[in-house]
């Protein structure tokens, strides 16, 4: 046992001998396990789902998402990766949060927009993530994971780590970007983002004042007490006065450079006028989703009609209404519902199913089938695979049920406990 303990330790000595490397931002000496060819794969590989499980892309105004992505690319061009496969999205989601994967793959919720003022504000949040990307902030996470369980080998303990809990839905894999993201960055990781964001913002031509109007806007969203909404850029650690004041050391060190530097408050403003315009509908539709959840599906109706009246080509208001009629057992209804959500946005994985799910309350099997497999494609989740694993049971399939019991099995959710007692009985 001591010779296997010796060996393993000597692995991973050779192993971090093996791995070190240069911090492409910061110039540090570091451990390197994870390869650039790794951190571009893992991004691209798990982007999509990602963006599933956060909310979908805000196909709503595609020049809003235009624009995002023009600002982002001036940011990645004068970053010290520019040559990572850069992407940038308008998440469909209320909550103001912003996040990156691995080699790039960066991620902004509508409702984080609306938090701001300027242009320079908004490259201030991409800098920040473009750092996190760039400094291989989630590549490290990553690699302390796969020391960590090379340091349990090693000493003989045969305990695994609890994952967090991203949402009962997630299987198969589906969760992985989402735990990426929602693992807490450290104190460091977050200065070297918020210092190193500024630089790229004066490379570009963005006054990096706007990370200090940005940090004094997230100061006053922790003082209202709503810190869940923080679980992105600020929650590890939180804003605080500290990295408030680094900020403004790092504006005042900038200044020089920064004769031209712009704020762009016109331009953003223009920008997202759209948004902004559809900011009460979309608050309908939270304090909707919110009644629904609470067991009142009357008031959870009266609410996203209203938000339809206001905004009837926002397809997740047609899916949410489509979840109420489901509820209410309203299958015909919320099949219409799900019909005008996927019309407005064909790719989200949600509106498939939830018109899976109604389909298969009618009878309408093979249709079920359809959108049920093509949810599971675009984010592989718990209800649609025990929900086909029935339908496979139902034709005389067992084999395939089978299958499809043992991906929903995997989720700690009520469909996943389901389909676990219903594979045993089928063993």
């Amino acid at each position: 046992m001591k010779m296997l303990k010796h060996f393993f330790l000597l692995s991973i000595a050779a192993l971090v001998l093996a791995g070190c490397g240069v911090n492409p931002v910061t110039g540090e000496r570091q451990l390197a396990l994870v390869s650039e060819r790794e951190e571009i794969s893992i991004g691209e590989q798990h982007y999509g789902q990602t963006q599933q499980s956060m909310g979908g892309a805000y196909t709503t105004d595609e020049a809003l998402t235009r624009y995002v992505q023009r600002v982002g690319q001036s940011l990645a061009e004068v970053s010290d990766r520019p040559n990572l496969p850069y992407e940038f999205v308008v998440i469909n989601d209320s909550t103001p949060n912003a996040w990156a994967l691995p080699g790039g793959k960066i991620g902004i919720n509508r409702g984080l927009l609306l938090e701001m003022d300027s242009e320079a504000e908004l490259a201030a949040v991409l800098g920040h993530e473009i750092v996190h990307a760039a400094a291989r902030h989630g590549a490290q996470r990553m690699e302390r994971g796969l020391l960590l369980q090379a340091g349990i080998m090693a000493v003989g303990i045969g305990a695994s780590a609890a994952e967090r809990d991203i949402g009962p839905l997630l299987v198969a894999g589906a969760g992985v970007g989402a735990t990426l993201i929602m693992q807490r960055h450290s104190r460091s990781h977050e200065l070297e983002a918020d210092y190193y964001g500024m630089q790229y913002m004066a490379r570009a031509g963005y006054d990096p004042q706007g990370a200090v109007d940005l940090m004094e806007t997230f100061l006053r969203m922790y003082d209202r007490r709503e810190p869940s909404w923080l679980e992105g850029m600020f929650a590890s650690p939180p804003p605080s006065r500290e990295r408030l004041e680094a900020n403004r050391a790092t504006a005042q060190e900038l200044e020089s450079q920064c004769g031209e530097c712009v704020m762009g408050r016109d331009a953003y403003q223009q920008a997202i006028a759209d948004l902004r315009d559809r900011q009460e509908a979309f608050e309908a539709h939270d304090k909707a989703r919110k009644a629904l959840k609470d067991g009142k599906p009357d008031e959870a109706l009266r609410l996203v009609d209203q938000a339809i009246e206001r905004h009837p080509d926002e397809a997740i208001f047609h899916g949410l209404r489509g979840d109420i009629l489901g509820k209410q057992g309203r299958h015909e209804q919320a099949v219409q519902s799900y019909d005008r959500a996927l019309s407005r946005n064909p790719d989200f994985f949600a509106f498939h199913l939830g018109r899976g799910i109604s389909h298969r309350e009618l009878g309408n099997n093979s249709q079920a089938r359809r959108d049920l497999q093509r949810s599971n494609d675009l984010l592989p989740n718990a209800i649609a695979h025990n929900a086909l694993g029935k339908l496979a049971l139902a034709a005389g399939n067992r084999d395939r049920a089978r299958g499809h019991f043992t991906v929903a099995a995997q989720s700690d959710s009520p469909e996943g406990r389901e389909a676990q007692a219903l594979l045993q009985r089928l063993q």
